[in-house]
Formats: structure tokens, sequence, C-alpha cells
């Protein structure tokens, strides 16, 4: 894109556009995905009321298709010359930054119960003598796996921004290096929280007020590291085939942008329901 004399934007030639913005071509997938939005909530339904989960895994299958193809989509029109203008590109920022805020006020509304609750464990209905944790709850030593874990993504954090700075300053092997050694680390931090999960001390079906906060708030959390590290994954198979340059990598960026999100929640999650919610450990 270029400005003429009288200051309008211009584009190439070659692009066959006539204007800066992104008129999408009709396709098959936000209607698709509105199918599996659909087919995913009616399953879930069906499942906690009827035991099926043949519509369940359908709904699932149908997004997790329309994810793959769209964003498949996407990836060849950032490659087409004139497609992803300035314009567009300035959208994607707003697109992604307004995706990151809807998921802040998911975890905004996990905190908000367990602060409910740690704070006023008298509003936990059949329990005469309310504390939190509630009796006979054991919770984990907040410096061992938690504690590790907090280690883990923290480190997480400084090679996602070394693989961006390597990317910036057309170090190729800097990024692929940086961008690998990230997916290694959230794949470690996925093991730990399974393991963490293998022994715990409570349990999410019957086990009350406390396990559901709990497992909730860290289990949604864990879900955004593997959502993240796929996304990671897909930079770093880019990268290794050339496709992001030091001008135009928004798809990396928007990677690091969601991966830095992860890092600064699992930051609050160690803070406050880890260690300042922590009651008789377990093993005491």
């Amino acid at each position: 894109m270029s400005s003429d004399a009288h200051g309008a934007t211009t584009l190439p030639a070659s692009s066959g556009l006539k204007q800066p913005y992104h008129l999408v071509d009709p396709s098959p997938w936000p209607l698709l995905g509105s199918l599996g939005g659909g087919l995913t909530v009616l399953g879930i339904i069906l499942a906690a009321h009827y035991g099926s989960y043949i519509t369940l895994v359908i709904g699932v299958l149908v997004i997790l298709g329309v994810m793959f193809f769209w964003w498949r989509d996407v990836l060849k029109e950032s490659r087409t010359a004139g497609m992803h203008t300035p314009i567009v590109r300035i959208g994607l920022r707003y697109g992604m930054t307004l995706f990151i805020a809807s998921e802040v006020m998911f975890f905004a509304g996990f905190f908000w119960a367990y602060f409910h609750f740690a704070l006023f464990p008298e509003h936990v209905l059949g329990v005469e003598n309310p504390t939190w944790p509630p009796a006979g709850i054991h919770t984990f030593d907040p410096w061992h796996l938690p504690f590790l874990n907090t280690m883990i993504l923290l480190l997480s954090g400084t090679t996602i921004t070394w693989a961006h700075h390597s990317l910036l300053a057309g170090d190729r092997k800097g990024l692929i290096t940086g961008l690998a050694l990230t997916v290694a680390l959230g794949l470690t931090f996925t093991t730990f929280q399974a393991i963490e999960y293998s022994e715990a001390p409570f349990h999410f079906s019957g086990g009350g007020i406390y396990p559901s906060v709990f497992f909730l708030a860290t289990g949604f959390h864990g879900f955004h590291v593997i959502v993240g590290t796929c996304f990671l994954i897909v930079c770093l198979l880019r990268a290794m085939n050339g496709q992001f340059t030091p001008q135009r990598h928004f798809g990396f960026e928007a990677a690091a942008w969601y991966w830095h999100f992860v890092d600064v929640v699992w930051l609050f999650l160690f803070i406050c329901i880890y260690w300042w919610g922590a009651g008789v450990i377990v093993g005491e």
C-alpha cells in the first residue's frame, strides 16, 4: 500500500482490490460453526441428563473441523499479496484483543466464585462450622508441583519473548529455537498438571464446593495451556517453512499475546488458590 499526491491510500495493481478493506468471500464455516456450537450445547444437556454423549462428540468434532479449515483459509489469505492490508491487520489485532478480553471475563467469574465462598464460607449450604477450605479438605502444597509449574510458565514467557525478538532481528534460528522451547515447556506444564490431578485428595464429582471451584478454575486454565500450545506448534511449523518476516508476523504475535495471558492468569491462580487459599496440606 502507498499514498498518492493527495494523500489517498492506493493498493498494488496485482492485488485486484479497489479498497483496503477485507470483504470475505462466501464461506460455509460461520454456518457450520454455529451448527457445531448448537450441537455441543445440546450434547452437554443430553450427557448431563441422559448419559448420551453422541451429540456432544459430533458437536465437538464439527467445531474442531471448522476451526481447522477456517484458520487454514485465513493463513492462505495472509500469503496472498494484497489481501492482508494494514487496515485488515489492525482489524485482526482488535479481534484478538477483544477475544483475550472475553477470556479475562471467564476467569473473573471463576475467581468471583472462589473468593465469594473463601471470604464468606457461611454461604456454603449444609455446613455447621463454616471454614475455608471446608473441613475435611486437604489442599496441595503450593511449593511443590504448583510452584514448579509456576516456574515453568514464567520460563516459557521468556522463551516466547526471545523468539519474538529473534524474529524482529531476522534471526530465524533463534525464532525456531525459542518457539520449540516454549512448546516443550507448555507440554511439560500440562504433564505436571495431569500428575497433580491424579494425586488430588478430592474429586470434582460429589466433592463439594471447593473441588468444584478448584477444578473449574485450574482446569479451564489447563485447557487454555493446551490450546496455546497447539497455537504455538502451528507457529513453529510456519516459522520452519519461512512464513514469518520481521514485517509480517501477526499470527506469531497473536500466539505470543495469548501465551502471556495464560502466564498471567496462572500467577493469579497460584497466589490466590494454591498459596493464599491453602488449608491443611496433603500428608500433614
